[in-house]
């Protein structure tokens, strides 16, 4: 695997295609840090460390919308994140300043950013006033 941040947002993505309530994600730092801030912005329900050494992984209860029809039969769920977007990749980094962040579908999305301070959302970055390099956007 030459990404592993792309490979935990397919993972999550590809759960959330067929509706799996949880899915196992192998154990890294970055992932966990990126899980974290995904479970504090709302767009997962839980998560947790299982596993030990070597054979440690993350597993995330994904969080799903329903929605019930006016007539209060039909109820669809549908997933809290819609996209997942990677935007540095490893052949090209993107580094950006805060003035140059935009706000994703009008705040209601975020983009996750790895600064020297660790990685924080794009409202953290513009409130500290910081840059660095953009890992991806969700909404």
């Amino acid at each position: 695997m030459t990404d592993p941040i792309t490979d935990l947002l397919n993972r999550i993505r590809n759960a959330q295609a067929v509706f799996h309530p949880t899915v196992d994600i192998p154990f890294s730092q970055i992932k966990y840090r990126i899980i974290q801030i995904l479970a504090k912005e709302g767009f997962i329900e839980k998560f947790e460390k299982k596993g030990k050494k070597a054979k440690k992984i993350i597993r995330i209860t994904l969080k799903y919308i329903e929605k019930t029809s006016a007539e209060g039969e039909a109820r669809q769920r549908r997933p809290a994140i819609s996209n997942l977007k990677r935007i540095s990749k490893p052949g090209q980094r993107i580094y950006l300043s805060y003035k140059k962040i935009k706000k994703v579908r009008g705040g209601y999305g975020m983009v996750i950013v790895s600064t020297p301070e660790g990685l924080m959302t794009d409202r953290e970055i513009r409130k500290q006033k910081l840059g660095g390099e953009v890992i991806c956007e969700i909404w």
